[in-house]
């Protein structure tokens, strides 16, 4: 399989200017790719395939308008037109309802927060003995390498971000990493107050990395506010709230992944589920649904159970997670949010909600979850009214429907 293994890079002030001639020329050439198609459909004509694109490519820079895309290396500027097919062959995709859907190509600006460019392996590039990282064209750049590779890179990315950070992000073929089996499996469910329960009763705070640092952000905007547009004191602003920003996601990005490591490591199957992102963001926890990153957490628990042979559920958005008691599989109803705790009608345990979804999204992915994982107590419960005769009359038969998730 494919991993991506993403490094920081410090060019020098001569090696900065390089990159950005050559963030500018594989923008221009996106751009000028992307107008000929547009053109092409508003006149009625047929889709321009990318060997017509790559031909008027070489004739562009012999003209005195495109000479200077002379200036940085061709598989750059190739690979800008593979950028452009990629696009349209997700919006085509989104269409034809094989991906979700996605917006057509849009052109490029040098505002935008993210510049990139790939070089590929006939374009020359190594890694030097000394550990630099040799671009054509660019020169040899200072990268802190934090781990080693595992195999020998494919391509490389040099990307640079909104707070003037560059990196290189290096694609690498790798065979899964097979873990030893283990009898665990853990059902998670994820939320606010804390950020993921698991179905053995463990609650893991949420670190609200966004809010931590709501007071620094706020400042820093303040700061950007007050200065003069167009002026270098706002430039100098703007790029301290981007850093404050960055610090932010990256806080977050960590957390999730040395969390996603230690239960794919700790458990042999892992179920989570699908919760409707794009509609709580519409909510007034919007702030707070944003700040938690379950998307990026779940598709991180998704990638690292394929690399190290684990299982991963994703259950429906529609289970009834918090309605069915995990001891006896008794669905009583929807309960308001206030409601933390409960005592089931039907068996007398006591419950935990959270840890009583959490289980329930085991269950609903088939794991084998014992009730004693969502702490339940059973209590003593008097015995009904038709229970008490010595001969007791026949009980109807309850559907699945009215009896919730089953007890596996």
């Amino acid at each position: 399989m494919q991993l991506r293994y993403s490094f920081r890079v410090y060019p020098s002030a001569g090696q900065r200017m390089a990159l950005a001639r050559a963030f500018g020329c594989a923008r221009v050439v996106f751009n000028d790719a992307l107008r000929a198609r547009e053109t092409a459909r508003a006149a009625g004509l047929p889709f321009i395939g990318s060997g017509e694109l790559s031909k008027q490519l070489t004739a562009a820079k012999k003209t005195p308008e495109r000479a200077w895309l002379t200036e940085v290396s061709s598989v750059v500027l190739q690979q800008s037109l593979r950028d452009l097919d990629t696009a349209y062959k997700n919006f085509f995709d989104g269409l034809k309802g094989k991906r979700p859907k996605m917006g057509p190509p849009r052109f490029k600006s040098r505002k935008d927060t993210r510049q990139s460019v790939r070089f590929t392996a006939n374009a020359g590039w190594k890694i030097t003995t000394g550990g630099k990282l040799r671009l054509p064209k660019i020169g040899d750049l200072a990268v802190k390498w934090s781990r080693m590779l595992p195999s020998v890179p494919s391509t490389v990315t040099v990307v640079t971000d909104s707070a003037g950070r560059y990196f290189a992000s290096f694609v690498v073929e790798t065979e899964p990493e097979t873990l030893s089996e283990t009898d665990a499996v853990v059902g998670i469910d994820l939320g606010l107050a804390h950020f993921a329960i698991l179905s053995d009763g463990t609650k893991i705070d949420s670190p609200r990395f966004l809010r931590r640092a709501e007071k620094k952000l706020k400042k820093a905007q303040q700061d950007l506010s007050r200065t003069t547009k167009g002026s270098k004191n706002r430039a100098k602003a703007r790029i301290k709230v981007a850093r404050a920003h960055a610090r932010t996601a990256d806080a977050r990005r960590e957390f999730h992944h040395q969390l996603s490591t230690k239960l794919i490591r700790e458990n042999q199957a892992v179920a989570v589920e699908d919760l409707a992102v794009k509609g709580l963001a519409r909510t007034r926890m919007a702030k707070s649904v944003h700040d938690a990153g379950w998307s990026a957490f779940t598709t991180m628990l998704e990638y690292k159970a394929a690399l190290y042979g684990r299982t991963f559920h994703r259950i429906g958005r529609f289970e009834p997670t918090s309605q069915v008691c995990s001891a006896c599989g008794v669905k009583d109803g929807p309960k308001p949010l206030h409601i933390r705790e409960w005592t089931c009608g039907a068996c007398g345990a006591d419950l935990d909600r959270d840890i009583n979804a959490a289980a329930n999204v085991a269950k609903a992915a088939g794991l084998a979850v014992s009730a004693c994982g969502a702490r339940v107590r059973p209590g003593l419960v008097p015995a009904q009214r038709e229970e008490t005769g010595t001969h007791p009359k026949p009980q109807p038969v309850t559907t699945s429907r009215q009896a919730g998730i089953s007890v596996l």
